[in-house]
C-alpha cells in the first residue's frame, strides 16, 4: 500500500510540473495568461493607431482592449476612476489644465505624434476674402482655444495680449480689424458646423474624421517643425505612479519604426510622428 501511495504521489507531482511548465509564455504574466491593457481613445487617429499595434503587443504578451470615446473629458475621468489602465487622445497642456481643474493625478508617459491644427474653409473659401463681421469657429476648451487663437493671430486676423500665451481666450484679443465674430464650440462640433461659419479652426483628429487633411485642405496649419509640434504632441496617459511593466512594452511598440512608417504613409502629414 505504501509503495502504491508513493507512486501515486509521484504521478500527481509530474502532472502538476508539466501543467505549470506548459503555461509559461514569453512576455506574459507568471501564470502564462496575457496581461490585459485597457486603453481609452478617441476614434481617429488614436484608436486606429492602437488597432495597428494590437498584434504587435500580443506578440509581447499584452492583450490590448480599446475603449472608444468621442469627447475630451470622459477618458480622463474613466482613467482616474480606474476604469481604464491608460488613455490616448490628448496633449500635455490639456492634461495639465484638466488635472488642475479636476483635482486628478494623471501623467503623460509616451510621446507619440502631433496633429497640426488648421484653419478650414466654411462659407468663405480663403482667409483673404473674409468680410466685416464674418464668423470664425474655435474650440472652447482652454488650451485648444488658445492654440486656435494663436493660429488666427499668425494668419494676421487678430492680435492677442502678448502675456496670454497658452491660456489665451477671446477676452485676450486686443485687435480685431474685421470685427470677426469668434464662436466658441465644442471641438468635435466644428467640422460639422463649417457650413454655418466662414472659417473653422479644427483639431487634427476631428479634421481627419471629417475627411479633411491639414496638409491638403487647411488654408493654414501649424508647422510640423514648430514649437507646437512638441508642446501639443499627443501622449499616452496613465495614473501618476502606476509603473507596471506593460507600459514600457507599449512605449517600445508605439515608438517603433513600424509605427512611424504607418503614420507617415496612412495620414500623409495630417498625423506626424514625434519620436
Amino acid at each position: 500500500m505504501r509503495k502504491r501511495s508513493i507512486i501515486l504521489l509521484l504521478a500527481i507531482a509530474f502532472v502538476l510540473i508539466g501543467a505549470l511548465s506548459g503555461c509559461s509564455t514569453d512576455g506574459g504574466s507568471d501564470n502564462g495568461e496575457a496581461t490585459t491593457l485597457k486603453i481609452g481613445a478617441t476614434p481617429v487617429p488614436h484608436s486606429e493607431i492602437l488597432e495597428f499595434v494590437k498584434p504587435m503587443l500580443a506578440e509581447e504578451g499584452v492583450e490590448l482592449e480599446i475603449v472608444e470615446f468621442t469627447d475630451y473629458v470622459q477618458p480622463n475621468l474613466a482613467l482616474d476612476n480606474e476604469e481604464l489602465d491608460a488613455n490616448f487622445f490628448q496633449h500635455v497642456p490639456y492634461l495639465e489644465d484638466f488635472n488642475e481643474k479636476n483635482d486628478t493625478a494623471l501623467s503623460a508617459v509616451i510621446l507619440v505624434h502631433f496633429e497640426p491644427l488648421g484653419i478650414y474653409p466654411g462659407q468663405s473659401s480663403s482667409i483673404e476674402e473674409l468680410q466685416e463681421g464674418d464668423k470664425v469657429a474655435v474650440p472652447n476648451d482652454t488650451t485648444n482655444e488658445a492654440r486656435a487663437l494663436l493660429l488666427l493671430q499668425e494668419a494676421g486676423l487678430i492680435e492677442l495680449d502678448e502675456n496670454a500665451g497658452l491660456e489665451a481666450t477671446i477676452k485676450d484679443i486686443t485687435s480685431n480689424p474685421k470685427n470677426l465674430e469668434i464662436i466658441e464650440l465644442e471641438a468635435a462640433q466644428i467640422s460639422r458646423s463649417l457650413p454655418d461659419v466662414d472659417l473653422g479652426v479644427i483639431n487634427g483628429n476631428y479634421a481627419i474624421e471629417a475627411g479633411l487633411n491639414a496638409g491638403e485642405d487647411a488654408l493654414m496649419a501649424e508647422d510640423k517643425e514648430s514649437l507646437a509640434a512638441q508642446t501639443f504632441a499627443n501622449v499616452v496617459v496613465i495614473r501618476t505612479g502606476d509603473d507596471r511593466e506593460m507600459f514600457e512594452t507599449l512605449k517600445n511598440v508605439l515608438q517603433s519604426e513600424e509605427v512611424k512608417n504607418f503614420l507617415e504613409e496612412k495620414y500623409q502629414g495630417a498625423v506626424v510622428p514625434v519620436f
